[in-house]
């Protein structure tokens, strides 16, 4: 039974294996998975369809309006008999149909003006749509190579823990043969413990930047991911043959919430006219078509010489009433609530252009902070190269010295983790520049990929 049932914890733990099997992304996979996910960009996505059924309602405003009535009723005691306007003293059983059509023939251009207003301000929210998935494409681009940053990691501690292992089998033949003291044994079985706890802690560092990942493509739990290492190139020289201006109005020309800001201004212009069509004269035509039956409404029958309720299709032939006419409506004094409209848009026109030069100032702040940046991490990123350099033929030296009994183990061990820190902070160097220099790509206009 027993026996059983360890092969049955076995095979269940095979199928929740299968079952969380890693699925591998790319970047541009990751990417794509966290725009579809996100609710910012969703938020984004309502905003603009918002911003579309505006459009929508303003373009059907030109059109003639159509509403249709009726009542259906009774009436006790005195009362007025609706077919005839006539006082009758008894009860009646009434009903009433009717339509009526308005059509807008001048508005002072307030109809056309806000046809456009609603354009741009849609097409300023497709803008402020790409904005949110730019930017969640830059944040999962830093969760990306965060995650090949750490294996990059795991990698330099798993190479440093092989070469002291390798240097213990080989000091522990020295001291079996006599040639070296137990101590060295001990000492570098130390600095493999030591090393292996760097390899824990590198594995997880690693789980927690994948978890970060999927946390921010917003999957699953049960789902586990891992990521495609790409073919990275360094090209400093990119960096170095281009200048802030170049990269400033390149920006200015790709970035969505640059285009975004100057739209609400040309919104908030036409808002403008809007506001003033409220000062002209509108003209409007109306018209109107109704028919209406009682019981109360009687005719004498030569045949049977009594009086009967006229038919309701009678009634409605004979009641039936048609009306058109035109409406002029001139704005002498409303309370100065054209004037407060006026100033209210123009004061929103001011706030979108401040908002605007706003945008220009921080897109210009943050290109000339991620060039600095980019500069200085190339710069890091060739000294880190030169110190792994140095540092390496410093532990070869030192390991030879230390094998022929010439080095002391605190020499062997200050150059293995000079090394090993040396390898670490050149990772991260290197992937720190990737990313300035995807971002400075990103601004002008390139795609996120490698």
């Amino acid at each position: 039974m027993k026996k059983l049932g360890l092969i049955t914890t076995l095979i269940l733990l095979g199928f929740a294996s299968i079952g969380q099997e890693k699925r591998a992304l790319s970047l541009e996979e990751c990417i794509e998975i966290a725009v579809k996910n996100n609710l910012n960009v969703k938020r984004s996505e309502l905003n603009m369809q918002s911003a579309q059924v505006n459009l929508e309602q303003s373009k059907a405003s030109r059109y003639p309006s159509l509403n249709a009535s009726g009542n259906y009723g009774f009436n006790w005691g005195r009362g007025i008999d609706p077919t005839t306007n006539q006082f009758i003293d008894q009860r009646i059983n009434f009903n009433s149909i009717g339509a009526s059509s308005s059509l807008p023939l001048i508005q002072g251009l307030q109809i056309t003006n806000g046809i456009k207003q609603d354009k741009l301000s849609m097409e300023a929210s497709r803008k402020d749509l790409e904005k949110a998935e730019n930017d969640i494409s830059l944040n999962t681009a830093q969760f990306y190579l965060n995650v090949i940053f750490n294996k990059e990691l795991l990698d330099n501690a798993t190479f440093q823990l092989e070469s002291s292992r390798q240097q213990l089998d080989r000091t522990s033949k020295l001291v079996e043969s006599g040639a070296l003291p137990l101590a060295n044994k001990l000492q570098l079985e130390s600095q493999v413990a030591t090393n292996e706890v760097n390899l824990i802690n590198a594995q997880n560092n690693l789980d927690l930047a994948l978890l970060a990942l999927k946390q921010a493509l917003l999957l699953p739990p049960g789902q586990e991911i891992d990521v495609i290492i790409p073919d990275v190139t360094i090209d400093q020289a990119e960096i170095e043959n281009t200048s802030i201006t170049e990269l400033y109005n390149e920006a200015l020309a790709n970035m969505p919430e640059i285009q975004s800001s100057a739209l609400r201004v040309e919104s908030a212009d036409v808002g403008v006219d809007v506001a003033k069509g409220g000062m002209y004269p509108t003209i409007t035509l109306s018209g109107s078509l109704d028919t209406r039956y009682s019981d109360a409404a009687q005719q004498f029958d030569p045949v049977s010489g009594e009086f009967e309720t006229i038919p309701l299709s009678t009634q409605y032939d004979n009641n039936l009433s048609r009306g058109l006419s035109a409406n002029l409506r001139i704005p002498i004094f409303n309370g100065f609530s054209t004037r407060s409209n006026i100033q209210r848009s123009k004061i929103a026109l001011q706030q979108a252009e401040i908002n605007e030069k706003e945008q220009q100032n921080l897109l210009y702040q943050t290109i000339e902070s991620s060039y600095r940046n980019a500069v200085a991490a190339a710069k890091t990123f060739t000294a880190s190269q030169k110190q792994v350099a140095s540092l390496e033929e410093t532990l070869r030296a030192v390991e030879n010295q230390y094998n022929n009994g010439a080095a002391n183990f605190t020499d062997y061990q200050v150059a293995s983790n000079n090394l090993f820190q040396a390898r670490t902070d050149l990772s991260r160097a290197k992937y720190d520049f990737i990313f300035k220099q995807k971002v400075l790509e990103f601004y002008q206009g390139k795609p996120l990929t490698f």
